[in-house]
């Protein structure tokens, strides 16, 4: 009987939750796929967390959440990449992770906006390379 109160309980409480992933957690996943998935969640949750360290102004923190940021988008490239399967012909990954990058791209540039004028320039290598990452997955979908 308690089993069947357990589970409504379990459900209250999955909001509670967080969500933020631990990019070690990512790292961690034997599946390729997922761990592209995993790692792109983390970024776009370190950024999160980077708008909320640069309002309270936490500079260094701000900064360490940044290259976060990156080493989830690199992690999520090369886990795509080391699956060895073709974007053309296996797209369902490939078109997410360019999709979510996309997203992650805008949601820079908004930072980047946000941001004072001297604060902007240390957003400008993020917003590139992920600007590459999503390129590249663009890319690698579109050739033929």
């Amino acid at each position: 009987m308690t089993a069947r109160f357990t589970l409504p309980i379990l459900l209250l409480l999955a909001p509670a939750i967080p969500l933020h992933a631990d990019l070690t957690q990512a790292q961690a996943e034997p599946n390729l796929e997922k761990r592209s998935k995993l790692a792109l969640d983390n970024a776009a949750a370190a950024l999160k967390s980077a708008r909320t360290a640069y309002a309270d102004g936490e500079t260094n923190k701000v900064q360490t959440l940044l290259t976060e940021v990156g080493q989830s988008v690199d992690l999520a490239q090369s886990s795509l990449q080391q699956t060895g399967k073709n974007p053309r012909k296996s797209p369902k990954y490939f078109k997410r992770a360019e999709i979510e990058t996309r997203a992650l791209l805008k949601k820079v540039e908004a930072f980047q906006d946000e941001m004072n004028v001297s604060d902007r320039p240390m957003l400008d290598a993020l917003r590139g390379k992920v600007q590459q990452v999503h390129d590249d997955l663009l890319m690698g979908i579109m050739e033929g």
